[in-house]
């Protein structure tokens, strides 16, 4: 018996096919720098240290088509942000996952396999957290 997991994709959405310690592969795209993947499309770089150095100015991108999650690659470790920064994601209504950045891939393709409304902001996996 095989099975097939990849979601069924309404056209044009992009999820995670690969990834490794120092790139992420989304939809065709090779990115080999922090980022975040909003409304469709990439920006990078984004952040050049771990998580902790993660101001309320980093995520100001959310404030234009607030996604419903988002969910946050933190590196090679889970970590989690500032209360200022989680305060600020709560007052948007914005709900969030922080996770090790290849469980953070895994949980994007999940939830855009649903059908929901997701963003991603990622370190690479090789940044320590």
């Amino acid at each position: 018996m095989q099975g097939d997991i990849t979601p069924e994709l309404e056209s044009g959405q992009r999820v995670f096919h690969a990834y490794g310690d120092s790139f992420f592969q989304l939809g065709h795209d090779k990115i080999e720098d922090s980022f975040y993947f909003h409304q469709g499309e990439v920006f990078t770089p984004w952040l050049k240290q771990d998580i902790s150095t993660l101001t309320i100015a980093d995520l100001k991108w959310l404030e234009t088509h607030t996604p419903e999650v988002l969910v946050i690659g933190t590196g090679r470790r889970t970590a989690f942000p500032s209360h200022d920064v989680m305060d600020y994601l709560a007052d948007l209504h914005v709900g969030f996952e922080c996770m090790d950045s290849l469980s953070a891939a895994r949980t994007f393709n999940i939830l855009v396999g649903e059908g929901r409304n997701v963003a991603a902001a990622m370190l690479l996996p090789k940044v320590k957290a």
